[in-house]
């Protein structure tokens, strides 16, 4: 069997896709995996399965999802040694951030091709920061005055609906509780 952490796309974000935390667990469970668990309401499921087919999982779980809840839900899955990888991967050094920044981790179903990073890397600002890398990008964002933070609306431009953005700490307490270890 093998560790798979599916990341979907807007779920609990409103707007009329709010979902019971058990109901995404036995939609999961009705493909036939085993050992599934939910990690916070915002759409993290952890799973076991005896293919190694990210892809094949993806276009599965996708139906399954549209089928039970009525609309798409686009999804990210990752392997837990790649996972662990992902959460590890250091790529600013922190002596740039204060506690004013906040890291994320964007999830993307294809690596960019080079017209893509370009433009990813053309939205650099004083107040964001990005690095391809694989199938993600990481983004160091600094809060506004009010605590909240910047839109990802500039990325959705350039991206369409192909990702999912979670939290860097998010992606860590993942791996910090779901992790082999023999893998960490």
């Amino acid at each position: 069997m093998f560790r798979f952490i599916a990341f979907l796309r807007a779920i609990n974000v409103g707007g009329g896709r709010t979902v019971k935390m058990q109901s995404l667990r036995q939609v999961f469970e009705s493909l036939g995996f085993s050992k599934v668990a939910t990690f916070i309401a915002s759409g993290n499921v952890v799973f076991e399965t005896t293919t190694r087919e990210t892809k094949a999982l993806e276009r599965k779980i996708e139906r399954a999802l549209k089928e039970a809840l009525g609309y798409e839900v686009r999804t990210f899955v990752r392997g837990e040694a790649e996972l662990v990888k992902i959460a590890a991967y250091r790529p600013f050094t922190q002596s740039k951030f204060d506690e004013t920044w906040h890291s994320n981790i964007i999830f993307l179903a294809d690596n960019l091709n080079e017209k893509l990073k370009q433009d990813v890397n053309a939205l650099r600002t004083n107040t964001d920061a990005f690095e391809v890398h694989g199938r993600e990008i990481y983004r160091w964002r600094r809060r506004k005055q009010n605590g909240a933070l910047f839109s990802t609306v500039p990325l959705e431009k350039i991206l369409g609906p192909a990702f999912t953005v979670r939290g860097a700490n998010t992606i860590k307490r993942i791996v910090s509780k779901y992790c082999s270890s023999k893998i960490c």
